[in-house]
């Protein structure tokens, strides 16, 4: 969130030397945002919602992480240099508040932390349902409700404590992928198995072709891929309560492809190679099927622990962020005061009971009573990320122009390609926004996108008129 505006420094100097005190403490060391880096490429959409991507598109499928991952890169480059140039834990909120005007901020940080509530409520109801596959008795409400608890008390012993959970999460889900990945480079090599005899590279273009339902089929799967990358962004809300947040945050960035190149790419080669993608059933998960050919004992069992952990670590993530973000928006006068407190210990108490109260509810309903109101919800998760990447963009452009003009100091870590990259990266996100007005099953999250702004309009109004001078600008 945005602290005291302070001069800045002289143009052309290098900016962001020094984070400002937003209050918290520096807790997060460089391995754990290293790793949570790592994690947040990696999701419940690959190890189970590439089944039906795989189905629709075949190995084309391929090429579409490919394109999503350079955009999403091209995103976090801009993200990166806006780090570098003010590290704010308020993050792209207080950029689209700088560069786009105080109603972007308004509407960037209480999308965001109704993106991350609505993602909670949805994956910790799946955790439930994932504990269930070990002990049916127990109900899904009960191991939501307690998971929900565990990650919550996390969150509020210390930011530490939260940063070592996604460790360990995030390396859970790297050694899945990446045994995957050994298993299939030796039955590619050594043919052992029961996939031994069928598996190639071949397998990519030989059975039907590379895009067997034609390009524009393809293209129309980008949505859900682009969706995949959700959350890719959090490494920025950590800028206040990391360690040197511009080197970490920097080499974080840095490794994105190389991420994107291995857990993603490298994982559906070898899947769609072992394997033709005509084998695969929509709905199981590929890495099940390939497994279980494979001959490895339990393999249903260690996805299923593999996908819980996926689960409760992006609900770990979405406690904290959306406690961040809130607290951000009450800094800034745009949610109640008491949010802005913090306790001995450097957190957000108010802001992480309210948005923990909140992602508690919908898991009620969504257990209880699942009906439309809750895809209502869920679909304001997508359009927000969209939304997100947008504002990040844009407030690039306008930082870069007035960076040029002399008015901002400049950076030493810069987005390449710039501008032309931000406006191929923004024709690329207005694209998904096409495909999704296209599609049947996609386009009621337009409306409810259309709905929430409304609300969100009328709030801000609201707010100006109470507060019309934000505390933003106030030292704390």
């Amino acid at each position: 969130m945005t602290s005291a505006k302070t001069a800045p420094p002289r143009p052309g100097a290098d900016a962001g030397t020094e984070a400002p005190d937003e209050g918290y403490r520096r807790g997060l060391s460089a391995r754990q945002i290293q790793m949570m880096a790592i994690g947040g490429a990696i999701g419940t959409g690959l190890f189970y919602g590439s089944s039906t991507g795989i189905a629709e598109v075949g190995p084309s499928l391929v090429a579409c992480y490919a394109a999503a991952g350079i955009v999403i890169f091209f995103v976090m480059r801009a993200l990166g240099e806006l780090l570098t140039y003010r590290p704010t834990s308020g993050s792209f909120a207080d950029y689209a508040r700088e560069f786009c005007g105080p109603f972007a901020g308004f509407v960037t940080g209480w999308s965001y932390w109704a993106a991350w509530v609505a993602a909670c409520m949805a994956e910790v109801t799946a955790a439930g349902h994932y504990v269930a596959y070990w002990w049916p008795a127990v109900p899904v409400w009960a191991t939501a409700a307690g998971a929900l608890l565990v990650l919550f008390v996390a969150n509020l012993v210390s930011v530490t404590l939260f940063g070592e959970l996604e460790f360990w999460f995030a390396t859970i889900k790297v050694v899945a992928i990446t045994a995957l990945i050994v298993i299939g480079v030796g039955v590619l090599t050594f043919g052992f198995s029961a996939l031994g005899q069928d598996a190639s590279v071949r397998h990519l273009w030989a059975d039907g072709g590379f895009a067997p339902h034609g390009a524009w089929q393809t293209m129309a799967a980008m949505q859900g891929v682009v969706f995949a990358y959700l959350g890719i962004e959090l490494i920025g809300l950590t800028a206040g309560e990391a360690e040197n947040p511009q080197q970490t945050l920097r080499k974080a960035i840095n490794t994105l492809p190389v991420r994107i190149a291995v857990f993603y790419l490298g994982a559906l080669i070898i899947l769609l190679s072992v394997l033709s993608w005509t084998k695969y059933t929509p709905g199981v998960s590929p890495f099940v099927q390939v497994l279980a050919q494979v001959g490895i004992p339990g393999a249903a069992g260690i996805m299923n622990f593999v996908v819980l952990t996926a689960a409760l670590s992006s609900c770990n993530s979405g406690i904290y962020s959306a406690s961040r973000m809130v607290r951000g928006l009450a800094v800034n006068g745009e949610a109640p005061k008491a949010m802005r407190n913090l306790t001995s210990r450097h957190l957000p108490l108010p802001a992480l009971l309210l948005s923990t109260a909140v992602m508690g509810l919908g898991v009620v309903v969504n257990v209880v009573s699942p009906d439309k109101a809750f895809v209502y919800v869920t679909s304001v998760s997508a359009c927000a990320g969209l939304w997100t990447w947008a504002v990040i963009l844009i407030a690039h452009l306008r930082y870069r122009s007035q960076a040029r003009a002399g008015l901002l100091p400049t950076v030493d870590f810069r987005m390449p390609g710039a501008p032309v990259t931000n406006w191929i990266a923004l024709a690329a996100l207005a694209f998904v926004v096409v495909l999704m007005a296209a599609s049947d099953d996609t386009r009621l999250g337009l409306y409810v996108w259309a709905v929430w702004c409304t609300i969100l309009t009328i709030g801000y109004r609201a707010t100006k008129r109470r507060a019309p001078q934000p505390a933003a600008r106030a030292r704390r």
